[in-house]
């Protein structure tokens, strides 16, 4: 129970269990939003990193394919999460898990 009151006040749940890194809140922003497309700048926006940090953690996420990259120009890149990549779904998984302990086992 102690766990599940510790969840409930905090809603970033991955960053809770492994720590705050720039990599992790921009992980979990990624999970969170898995259908959408977005940009460098709006997941800065989004999590409150600066554009360059977001540009140097998501590099790695890019290596071992949890997300996919479509340039849009010359200037301009769009992220999407890889939801055929196992280690994605795996992490779809457990980021939903941990929310439906929190809502008391309901499925979100």
């Amino acid at each position: 129970m102690a766990i599940l009151i510790l969840f409930m006040q905090n809603p970033n749940f991955l960053e809770k269990i492994f720590g705050k890194t720039a990599q992790l809140v921009v992980l979990e922003y990624l999970l969170d939003n898995k259908d959408n497309d977005t940009y460098l700048s709006g997941i800065a926006a989004e999590t409150g990193l600066s554009h360059s940090t977001v540009s140097r953690v998501i590099e790695p996420l890019l290596e071992i394919k949890i997300i996919n990259e479509t340039p849009l120009g010359k200037q301009i890149r769009v992220f999407r999460l890889n939801k055929e990549n196992e280690l994605t779904k795996y992490l779809l998984k457990i980021n939903n898990d941990l929310k439906n302990l929190t809502n008391g086992g309901e499925r979100s």
